[in-house]
């Protein structure tokens, strides 16, 4: 069996030592769930860190960096442990833009529709280097990542919901129920009603049906620690009346996908690791989207425990990071709306911003019809909507009002694509083509967005006054050089002084 990761052409170097890896199996450590599998070689079968199974000895262990390259080796996913729930593996982050856009529109089913030359002509590269870079981060091919991302998506949807099999594969992405039965059968040595049928139940819940849309709640997982609490205020003070309701319990806003409405709600199960999503959808062939967005909304790929550790070693953020492990950047569900959202708030306080983006949403946003719910009202206005809009009438200046319109017209022309920008100047280039971007605007976006760990909103006022109350007395320019000792992690850094200083500010 061991000979098989060199059949599968697996070239990927881990990150961690193989005692490293053998000691978070024994204890089970929660914190390196999804950093690596463990590949059985004596049952063929590969786990998570976590799994409940007792551990096997260190000598039949092979530990690799995705569940895509155990597959490719030929190991089944465990049925007890439930590769499919892990948290998103972080091995490609931080080694090459290219491999992290990649992976971005493979989430986003590009691999679906397309082939992996078309996916390569939108990266800017030759195919067979896109291959090249997959087998050094990630263990194997483009296509093999997408065929596994499929399955393993719908194995969660066969444990996690009543859905009919025949929907779930085509959710799911298989063109064809053959095509769907033969990949289970060559993966777990049976079909997928066997499969379910052995799980003993068909799921924790069923799906709902009101209307014209269905509810389906399922478990994204995340490694420990999480500070839900920092996330949720941050979202909090932030929400759009209409458009999100945001509470220490939970966070609910209205969503639009593939042009249909629908709402999202999640709620934290902190002492089990995981958030509870519940998706009201009207097209479920969109749920695998919602769910990669809502993953980056809340940050639950990220690798807590190297960030920490990095930012816990500086003098000025070793207190910060002590009183709030598991720190998150929160992402975005929609680039265009935190990039109007960026330039409502610039230079004038959180309120005010929430205030216009309050007017923006019910002069121009599209009214939600929801029935009896009186909190989710609108959708948040398209960019076509903004294009020739009297943006001036909810109060903002003329020359502000014209940015929003410049950027609306920019995401409407195709001249900003984020998800296509490669890396962070790239994406900074991009929007600070539009008047009225400037960098601080342009890195808060990506931030948001992107989800770049490293981005960094240079000259802002509230981190200058939080590193200074800390201590220290710097300039905009003496900043961002203190903040290049926090690569690869200054949007975190940068999360933290938000904080530290929005705790100052109360007192």
């Amino acid at each position: 069996m061991a000979s098989l990761f060199a059949q599968a052409g697996y070239t990927a170097n881990m990150d961690m030592h193989p005692d490293t890896c053998y000691r978070a199996v024994r204890s089970r450590d929660a914190r390196f769930d999804g950093r690596f599998f463990t590949a059985v070689v004596t049952t063929g079968i590969f786990c998570r860190p976590v799994c409940p199974a007792s551990p096997p000895k260190q000598s039949n262990c092979r530990f690799v960096p995705s569940a895509a390259a155990a597959m490719a080796a030929g190991f089944r996913p465990c049925l007890r442990c439930r590769p499919e729930a892990a948290p998103g593996s972080p091995a490609w982050k931080g080694v090459g833009s290219t491999v992290s856009r990649a992976m971005r529109l493979i989430g986003e089913s590009a691999l679906d529709v397309g082939s992996v030359d078309d996916l390569s002509r939108r990266l800017g590269i030759g195919e067979r280097h896109l291959r090249r870079l997959f087998l050094d981060h990630v263990g194997v091919g483009p296509k093999t990542v997408a065929q596994t991302r499929r399955l393993l998506f719908a194995k969660k949807l066969i444990s996690e919901s009543g859905l009919p099999l025949t929907e779930i594969a085509l959710i799911s992405g298989f063109q064809s129920i053959r095509r769907f039965n033969d990949a289970f059968v060559k993966v777990y040595d049976r079909p997928p009603r066997d499969l379910r049928r052995e799980l003993k139940k068909q799921a924790d819940q069923t799906v709902t049906t009101s209307g014209k849309q269905s509810s389906l709640t399922l478990k994204l997982f995340y490694r420990p620690p999480y500070d839900w609490h920092s996330l949720i205020n941050f979202l909090r003070v932030r929400a759009i009346p209409g458009v999100e309701e945001v509470s220490a319990q939970g966070y609910r806003r209205s969503v639009l996908l593939g042009g249909k409405p629908g709402t999202i709600d999640v709620k934290p199960c902190l002492e089990k690791n995981y958030l509870a999503a519940t998706f009201e959808l009207v097209d479920l062939s969109h749920l695998q989207r919602a769910i990669e967005i809502t993953r980056r909304l809340f940050d639950l790929d990220c690798d807590s425990t190297a960030v920490d550790t990095e930012l816990g070693a500086d003098a000025t953020l070793a207190s910060l990071v002590k009183t709030r492990p598991g720190l998150r950047v929160p992402g975005a569900w929609n680039a265009f709306e935190i990039s109007v959202r960026a330039i409502l708030g610039q230079q004038i306080s959180v309120s005010a911003a929430t205030t216009f983006a309050r007017r923006l949403v019910e002069t121009f946003g599209t009214p939600l019809n929801l029935g009896q719910d009186d909190t989710l009202k609108f959708l948040f206005p398209e960019p076509d909507a903004l294009i020739d809009a009297d943006i001036a009438r909810i109060g903002l200046t003329t020359r502000r009002a014209e940015t929003v319109r410049q950027m609306a017209t920019a995401f409407t022309q195709g001249r900003i694509d984020l998800g296509m920008a490669d890396g962070l100047q790239a994406a900074q280039d991009m929007l600070c083509s539009v008047p009225g971007i400037g960098p601080w605007t342009a890195q808060y976006i990506a931030m948001r967005v992107l989800g770049d760990p490293d981005a960094f909103p240079v000259g802002d006022i509230a981190l200058l006054r939080a590193i200074n109350g800390r201590g220290e007395n710097l300039t905009a320019r003496d900043l961002e050089r203190r903040a290049e000792d926090w690569r690869p992690w200054r949007s975190y850094a940068a999360l933290h002084l938000w904080n530290d200083d929005a705790k100052g500010l109360k007192k």
